[in-house]
């Protein structure tokens, strides 16, 4: 007797970017395709997340139906570009995502140095988001190209910086010299800031921002000194100039994308989130959910990261165990296998053991397809 087809189940694809290769769409896109092929009958959903980092504005405002806004600024370099936030009118919420204004992946690999780049075109987009007089302000942090704890974004909300001469400075490698902040006679009004922090580092040391990720973005051995000389002595002036209560540099996700997260709450009055927990919140995930007989999630590595930093991929199987609803993980690579298989019902890699690693990344979407295809054929009905 042949065997029964398998019960059909309510399938939740919610994972985040596989980086450098697919966005979370189209990786959301690529699962549902290879788990259709080997599951037709399944009710499946798509749901694609942001912990913050290089997507959050695009999914978040997809989700709740906002508008795309333009606005003329700066990168990270000072080239001039055009870049896009969202404004959703009903909830008169507006949405940034800072790596589409000063990100790494904007700019040409190894042509320009941390000490040369800063956060200066962030503002004049917080400036454009103020013209509309919103009740809330959505910043996704992730993935930028800085290291300047928010100084260039401060000067571009009008703060000035000042040496002991009263000179004023201009470049944040000169924030060892600083001693006064000025305020701008008009403050740039955003309803509730909040900062969507994808990692919970402090501003400064042996886990603080520029020790931590200043390597991927060109700092070097010799750099770390002094640029943790100017943060600090930043973190110092800020502190004794009453604008925080004491400790804010030490606050987790201060150093989120390079100390902005710090120069947000100083200097903007932004309070610092989780990106996963405000996204999960704004997106109504707890209820999707729970709706679901399985969820799929994945990003591109899974490694001590996806499950202890506050990332999104972690956050869902976390959500998933307290609803004792099964959470399956599709990664490019698995580099902490054994943790990772003591928090998802299954862990399953492109690399090595579909293909190699060169392949996976070059044909993303075709082995992840293949990968799911594959789990929804040996996944229990």
């Amino acid at each position: 007797m042949a065997a029964s087809p398998p019960r059909p189940m309510r399938v939740l694809i919610c994972p985040d970017k596989f980086k450098g290769t697919l966005t979370a769409a189209r990786a959301a896109e690529a699962i549902a395709q290879g788990w259709r092929r080997s599951r037709p009958a399944d009710e499946v959903e798509l749901l694609p997340i942001s912990d913050g980092g290089d997507g959050f504005g695009e999914l978040l405002g997809r989700h709740l139906g906002a508008r795309e806004h333009v606005t003329s600024t700066v990168d990270a370099a000072h080239r001039r570009l055009d870049a896009t936030w969202w404004w959703e009118p009903r909830r008169r919420t507006a949405i940034i995502e800072s790596a589409r204004v000063i990100g790494l992946a904007m700019l040409p690999p190894g042509r320009f140095h941390p000490f040369e780049l800063d956060t200066l075109g962030l503002g004049e987009v917080l400036r454009a988001a103020a013209r509309q007089r919103p009740r809330h302000t959505l910043v996704g942090v992730g993935g930028s190209a800085t290291n300047d704890a928010g100084f260039g974004l401060a000067r571009g909300l009008g703060w000035d910086f000042q040496d002991r001469a009263g000179n004023s400075l201009t470049r944040w490698t000169q924030l060892g010299e600083l001693e006064r902040l000025v305020a701008p006679a008009k403050r740039c009004e955003l309803g509730d800031l909040i900062v969507a922090v994808d990692v919970r580092n402090r501003l400064l040391g042996k886990r603080g921002c520029t020790r931590i990720y200043g390597p991927q973005k060109g700092i070097r051995p010799e750099d770390v000194a002094p640029a943790e000389r100017c943060l600090r002595r930043l973190a110092r002036v800020v502190a004794r100039a009453g604008r925080l209560r004491p400790g804010p540099a030490g606050r987790p996700g201060a150093g989120a994308a390079g100390g902005l997260g710090f120069g947000l709450v100083a200097f903007a009055g932004a309070r610092i989130e989780p990106g996963f927990d405000l996204f999960a919140r704004f997106v109504g995930l707890a209820k999707r959910l729970a709706a679901a007989d399985l969820v799929l999630t994945g990003e591109g590595a899974l490694d001590e990261t996806t499950l202890t930093m506050g990332k999104g991929v972690g956050g869902v199987a976390q959500w998933c165990r307290r609803l004792r609803r099964p959470c399956l993980a599709l990664g490019g690579v698995v580099l902490a296998r054994a943790r990772a298989e003591r928090q998802f019902a299954g862990v399953y890699a492109l690399a090595p053991e579909l293909t190699t690693i060169e392949d996976a990344q070059r044909r993303a979407a075709k082995w992840l397809a293949e990968l799911a295809r594959r789990v929804a054929a040996t996944w229990p009905a």
